[in-house]
């Protein structure tokens, strides 16, 4: 399993780059909000960062001008994959982008049947949306192991990328489930570090390390 990172923030994806656990960024338009920066300044430095992929949401709905969007986007630079609404403008453009060799992230999936329609016209990426499925009373990883079993029935090239994330747990069930990659929170990244018996067991160490002779 990949991970992306699913920030705009600079300081963070600096440090997760840096950990060697990060294969890309993903962004949205509410994080380049919260970032307060212009859309092309903040995906053009998270491009200086980051050798992976980098998922650019587009902003508008209709075809016409997803097209004069996407052209603003992929401009930036050649490591933006765009990322478009699982619409049927959306679905539209992805089959336009896909038939040129450019890559595409389909997002908002929250069923098999869009999963299906976005591996038709050839996205990259497909993101369903686990902790949203959740918080309505669904089953957001059975969504992953539904997905998985009709790509493999028809060897689909759609790359599954599991997004709204939410625990460690999510992220476990979704590497579980088969999910290609995996788009999360700087927070729960550092998450993923913790456990009560590898910090036990560290402090146990450290103490008796310190009764020893020292490597340097």
């Amino acid at each position: 399993m990949k991970f992306f990172l699913d920030s705009t923030n600079i300081a963070e994806i600096s440090k997760a780059v840096d950990s060697g656990l990060v294969d890309g960024v993903t962004t949205n338009p509410t994080l380049i909000a919260k970032s307060g920066r212009d859309t092309i300044s903040i995906i053009s430095e998270i491009a200086q960062i980051v050798n992976g992929d980098i998922s650019a949401e587009i902003f508008a709905n209709d075809y016409g001008n997803i097209l004069k969007e996407a052209e603003i986007l992929y401009n930036i630079s050649e490591k933006i994959v765009l990322k478009l609404p699982l619409t049927q403008d959306g679905l539209r453009a992805c089959k336009f982008f896909s038939s040129q060799g450019k890559k595409t992230n389909v997002t908002l999936c929250f069923s098999p049947a869009q999963a299906l329609l976005a591996a038709k016209v050839g996205a990259t990426y497909i993101s369903p949306f686990i902790g949203r499925l959740d918080d309505i009373g669904e089953d957001g990883i059975q969504l992953i192991y539904n997905i998985k079993d009709i790509y493999n029935n028809y060897d689909f090239k759609t790359k599954i990328l599991a997004a709204s994330i939410r625990s460690t747990d999510h992220v476990i069930e979704s590497a579980l489930a088969g999910s290609d990659y995996i788009t999360l929170p700087f927070k729960i990244l550092n998450e993923l570090y913790h456990h009560d018996l590898t910090d036990k067991g560290l402090e146990i160490f450290n103490k008796d390390a310190a009764s020893v002779k020292p490597l340097i």
